[in-house]
């Protein structure tokens, strides 16, 4: 990766993602990219480009003014927001990243999607998931997110275009808040332990989810994009994983640092069904295998880091 663009720029991992590129690449080689601008936002700090991914002439601008040779493709409508609409989620999530590849494609540029836990469904083995297995969600993120996978292989095989991915559990972040997943709860909960002492969870007790904190999720990008191509047997997407809790695991790990920390449920049916057709946990050997992956982070050292920079952020002593 030389010259790269970075499209959902305002995402969630986009807004990290595009700093951690350019402290590594250098600034002016990392061209952050997103629909609108929002001028308090260190992601959309120059350069940038507005590009809306369903706008392939966008992308094509973009690309040829900054000489690009690597896409990092973010932009997507996450699984909780997607039920709301489908439609959108279908257009900028498969229309998107169609336009991306047939950009990438002409311009011979390497392209970096990350898939998600969502392409998997009730009928996937819900404990060790492997890496190939029956893959058939019920959300239309999903559905996207494994066509999405497909389509990026169908362009290696045909095209022989660099295509790579992973499946990211949810992530945790201390930066941005997340933008409308099934997993969101695991970053609102600490800022509620600081802020309120307390948590309402809209997920039920038991449910297990894969989850990873953000350091490593950014490092398991370019890990990816400079390993290897010999070594990649699997290209679109990884399984890969750091730590898997359900909410009470979460909430007796921060307790351990805000004795008075209390967290009550009002389960959300709808999110509740999607989180319960996903899987409990992951296997992520191959990537381990392939191209080395290794998570710094688990439940107890993400706790102490988060709770540490919340604290400073929102000025609160705990």
């Amino acid at each position: 990766m030389k010259k790269i663009l970075v499209t959902g720029s305002l995402g969630q991992i986009g807004s990290e993602l595009v700093m951690y590129l350019r402290n590594t690449y250098g600034t002016n080689n990392v061209i952050s990219s997103s629909r609108s601008k929002k001028e308090d936002s260190i992601a959309t700090s120059e350069p940038f480009e507005i590009v809306d991914v369903t706008n392939a002439q966008q992308i094509a601008d973009a690309v040829k003014k900054h000489k690009v040779d690597t896409i990092l493709h973010l932009a997507a409508v996450l699984s909780a927001t997607g039920e709301q609409n489908p439609a959108i989620a279908w257009d900028i999530n498969m229309n998107g990243l169609y336009n991306t590849l047939e950009v990438a494609r002409e311009n011979q540029c390497a392209v970096c999607v990350p898939s998600s836990i969502a392409v998997f469904g009730p009928s996937t083995p819900k404990d060790q998931t492997p890496q190939d297995t029956v893959m058939r969600p019920t959300t239309i993120y999903g559905v996207t997110k494994v066509a999405g996978e497909l389509l990026c292989d169908y362009y290696y095989q045909k095209y022989n275009l660099d295509t790579r991915g992973v499946r990211f559990p949810g992530i945790i972040s201390n930066v941005a808040l997340p933008g409308g997943g099934t997993t969101d709860y695991a970053v609102h909960i600490y800022y509620e332990a600081l802020k309120n002492k307390k948590y309402s969870c809209f997920l039920d007790k038991g449910t297990y989810m894969d989850m990873m904190y953000m350091p490593d999720a950014l490092e398991a990008i370019v890990q990816l994009m400079e390993a290897d191509p010999s070594k990649l047997i699997h290209r679109n997407a990884f399984n890969i994983t750091a730590m898997s809790f359900d909410p009470e695991g979460i909430a007796a790990e921060i307790k351990k640092h805000v004795p008075d920390f209390e967290m009550h449920y009002n389960v959300n049916p709808d999110i509740q069904k999607i989180a319960e057709s996903w899987p409990n946990s992951l296997d992520d050997s191959e990537a381990r295998k392939q191209w080395g992956w290794n998570p710094k982070y688990d439940l107890a050292s993400m706790t102490v880091d988060m709770l540490d920079k919340l604290s400073k952020k929102l000025n609160i002593q705990y």
